[in-house]
C-alpha cells in the first residue's frame, strides 16, 4: 500500500519552490528538525506538529489533484514554513526507509483540523478538541444556582480575573449614564496602547502589534449608548497618538488598520455629535488635510452625506478662505510639503464652492494659485471643460516654462495637453511636432512608435526617421524649430530648446537594440549588442532582452548570454540568486532541445555540479531543475 499520496510522493524541490515561493522553501528546509509526532493520513495526507514561536497543528494533504493544506500559525499569505518542513520531514522518512505511522483514530490534532474545517466560528473548543456550545451546556449550570451562589461565583470571578471586573464596572457606567470614570480610563487606555512599539516579521512569525480590541469595543459601547461628544473627544486623542505610532511602526499596515477601525466609529459619532454641522465637516477636512496613511479614507462617506447642505457647505467655504490668507505661501520652488499643504487647503476650498453653490468662485481660485501650488493640470481642465481653448493653451506655455525644470512631471502633462489641443484642432503636423519633442526628451521604444505613427499620418516618417537614428548614434540633435527647412515638421508652441532631460553618452545603445527588436532586425540587434559590450556601459545593457530576441535566429548568442548570467548569479553564492540561475539555465535548455544538442546542456550542468559541489542549495535547485524528485 502506498503510504502516501502520489502527488506528495512525486514532488521534486522546483514543485515546492513554484507552491511556496523560495522564501518559505528555505524556510522550510531549516524548520524540519521541528517536525515531530509526524503521522500519515487515511487518504495519503501528513499530519504533524511543529515547535516554532508557539506550537503549531500542520496538515498536508492532496485536494482535486492539488497539494493542500492546513496551518494552526498565524500566517495568512499562502503555504507557511511549516507545512513545506511537513512535506520535506516525511518525505526524508520515506527516502531513508523509515516508516510513517498511520494517525490514530483518535488523534485530537485530527478532531482539531475537522472543527477547523467545519469553518464555524461561532464555536469553542476544550482542551481534547471537542466542541462547546455555550448555550447548551453552560446555560443550564447557571439556571440551577440561586441568586446568591451567582452573586457569589461574579464576585470570586472579578477578584481573579481583571478583566471580568472591568467588564462589570464598564457595563454598570454605560448603563447609569456616568461614563466620566470610563471615559477617563479609555483615554489613559489610548495612551498606553498607542505608546506601544509596532512591528512585525511575517517570516520569523515574532513581533509586537498592540492591541486594540477595547479601545474599539468601549468606543462602540459609548456611541450606542448615546455618548457621542465623549467619542469624538477621545477620538482626537486617537487620532493624534495614532498616527504618530502609525509613522513609526514597521509592520505592513497592519497598525494603520487598527486604528482605522476605531476611527470609523469616531466618523460615525461626529455626525451624532453636538457640534454644528459646519464645524462636523470642518473636523473630517482637518482629518483628511492630517492623513498621511490613508487611516481616515472611511470618513469621505460621511462628508458628502445629503444632511449637509450649501448653507452649512458656505460657511465651509468662509472658514476655508481665511485659513488659505493666513496659511504661509511655499518658501520656495523646492518647498513641496508646503505646497502640499496649500494645495490640500486649496482643493477642499474647490470642493466646498462646488457644494455650496458658488462655482463662479472656482476659476478666480484656481488662476491666484497656479504659480503657488503648480495647479495647472486642474486650472487647463477647467478652461478646457468651458470652451476656453486659447486660455488653455496660454496657460499650459506659462506652467510648462515655470516647472519644466523642477516639476517635469506636470511639464510633460502640460505638454500633453497642448499636443491634444493640436489633435482637437486637427494639425496633426504640430502633433507630429510635440511627439518629436517627446522622443529627444525621453528616446525609449514606446515613444519612437508614438512618433512613427504620427509622422506616417503626415507622410514625413523617412526623414524623421533619419534624424531619430542619426540623434541615437551620434547624439546630434535636429533643429526642432521650424527654421531648418531639412526638418519636416513646425515648431512647437513652447521652446524645444529649453529642455533638461539627463542625457547619456553616445550612441544610445539601449533605446537603438530595443528598436532593432521591435523592428525584427535581428542582424543588428547582435551587432549593437556586441558593440555595447565593448566598453564599461552596464547602464545600456539589454542582456535578457537581445538572448529573448534572437534565441531563434542566433541561438549561439542567446546561449552564451545565459550561460553569462546563470554563472553570475551562482557566484553571489546565496539561494535566491541560485533560483534566478535556473531560470537562465532552463531556457538554455529549451534552445539546446529545439536544435538538438541536449548532450551539451547535460555537460554543462556536470560541469556546474563539479565546480559547486560544496553549494548544497545549488545543487538542490540543479536536481528540481532536472526534474529529480526529492525521494529519488
Amino acid at each position: 500500500m502506498t503510504i502516501l499520496h502520489k502527488v506528495i510522493l512525486d514532488l521534486s524541490l522546483e514543485d515546492l519552490r513554484r507552491w511556496a515561493g523560495s522564501k518559505i522553501l528555505n524556510r522550510g528546509k531549516s524548520y524540519q528538525q521541528h517536525v515531530y509526532d509526524l503521522a500519515r493520513t487515511e487518504d495519503g495526507g501528513l499530519l504533524a506538529s511543529v515547535s516554532g514561536t508557539d506550537e503549531y497543528e500542520t496538515w498536508v494533504g492532496v485536494d482535486d489533484g492539488a497539494l493542500d493544506y492546513f496551518c494552526t500559525c498565524p500566517y495568512d499569505w499562502g503555504a507557511c514554513k511549516h507545512t513545506v518542513a511537513v512535506i520535506l520531514k516525511g518525505l526524508a522518512m520515506v527516502k531513508a526507509g523509515e516508516k510513517i505511522p498511520l494517525a490514530e483514530p483518535d488523534d485530537e490534532r485530527s478532531r482539531f483540523m475537522d472543527a477547523e474545517f467545519s469553518n464555524d466560528d461561532e464555536e469553542d473548543f476544550d482542551e481534547c478538541g471537542q466542541i462547546i456550545d455555550v448555550e447548551t451546556a453552560v446555560k443550564p449550570i447557571l439556571q440551577k444556582k440561586k441568586k446568591a451562589e451567582l452573586l457569589a461565583m461574579l464576585l470570586d470571578y472579578a477578584q481573579r480575573f481583571p478583566e471580568v471586573k472591568q467588564t462589570i464596572l464598564e457595563t454598570d457606567q454605560l448603563q447609569s449614564g456616568d461614563v466620566g470614570k470610563l471615559v477617563c480610563a479609555l483615554a489613559a487606555e489610548i495612551e498606553e496602547v498607542t505608546g506601544e512599539d509596532a512591528y512585525y516579521d511575517h517570516w520569523r512569525d515574532a513581533g509586537s502589534l498592540p492591541d486594540y480590541t477595547h479601545i474599539h469595543q468601549q468606543l462602540a459601547a459609548l456611541l450606542a449608548k448615546g455618548h457621542a461628544d465623549e467619542v469624538v473627544q477621545l477620538g482626537q486623542q486617537l487620532w493624534k497618538q495614532g498616527c504618530e505610532q502609525v509613522g513609526q511602526s514597521h509592520d505592513d499596515g497592519e497598525t494603520a488598520d487598527e486604528v482605522a477601525d476605531c476611527m470609523a466609529i469616531v466618523f460615525e459619532a461626529v455626525e451624532t455629535s453636538s457640534m454644528a454641522k459646519a464645524e462636523q465637516l470642518l473636523w473630517f477636512i482637518d482629518v483628511f488635510l492630517e492623513d498621511e496613511y490613508s487611516i481616515s479614507d472611511e470618513g469621505q462617506e460621511y462628508v458628502y452625506a445629503d444632511h449637509y447642505q450649501k448653507k452649512h457647505w458656505q460657511k465651509v467655504a468662509k472658514a476655508l478662505e481665511i485659513r488659505l490668507a493666513k496659511t504661509a505661501k511655499p518658501k520656495d520652488k523646492d518647498d513641496y510639503s508646503g505646497q502640499y499643504r496649500r494645495e490640500g487647503i486649496m482643493n477642499w476650498l474647490i470642493t466646498a464652492f462646488e457644494k455650496s453653490g458658488q462655482q463662479e468662485q472656482v476659476l478666480p481660485l484656481l488662476e491666484k494659485e497656479a504659480h503657488t501650488v503648480q495647479c495647472y493640470g486642474r486650472l487647463v481642465d477647467l478652461l478646457l471643460e468651458r470652451g476656453e481653448s486659447n486660455k488653455a493653451r496660454d496657460w499650459c506655455i506659462k506652467g510648462y516654462e515655470r516647472t519644466r525644470e523642477n516639476a517635469t512631471g506636470i511639464a510633460a502633462r502640460l505638454q500633453e495637453k497642448l499636443r491634444e489641443l493640436a489633435r482637437q484642432e486637427h494639425n496633426p503636423e504640430l502633433v507630429a511636432a510635440y511627439r518629436a519633442q517627446d522622443f529627444f526628451s525621453r528616446s525609449g521604444l514606446s515613444n519612437y512608435q508614438e512618433l512613427a505613427r504620427a509622422c506616417e499620418a503626415v507622410g514625413c516618417w523617412p526623414a524623421v526617421q533619419t534624424a531619430v537614428m542619426i540623434f541615437l548614434e551620434t547624439g546630434q540633435l535636429p533643429d526642432l524649430t521650424g527654421k531648418n527647412k531639412k526638418w519636416p515638421l513646425p515648431a512647437p508652441e513652447i521652446d524645444p530648446s529649453k529642455n533638461s532631460s539627463f542625457r547619456q553618452d553616445f550612441p544610445l545603445y539601449g533605446a537603438l537594440i530595443d528598436i532593432a527588436i521591435h523592428e525584427k532586425r535581428f542582424d543588428d540587434v547582435v551587432g549593437l549588442y556586441k558593440q555595447s559590450q565593448k566598453g564599461n556601459r552596464w547602464y545600456t545593457a539589454r542582456d535578457k532582452e537581445v538572448a529573448e530576441a534572437v534565441a531563434v535566429s542566433h541561438p549561439e548568442v542567446a546561449l552564451a548570454i545565459w550561460q553569462q548570467l546563470a554563472l553570475n548569479q551562482i557566484g553571489q553564492v546565496k539561494p535566491s540568486a541560485y533560483a534566478v540561475a535556473a531560470t537562465y539555465l532552463a531556457k538554455m535548455r529549451r534552445v539546446y532541445k529545439q536544435t538538438r544538442q541536449l548532450s551539451k546542456w547535460q555537460v554543462l550542468m556536470t560541469t556546474i555540479r563539479t565546480e559547486h559541489k560544496r553549494k548544497i542549495r545549488l545543487l538542490e535547485i540543479l536536481d528540481g531543475l532536472e526534474g529529480k524528485r526529492l525521494i529519488d
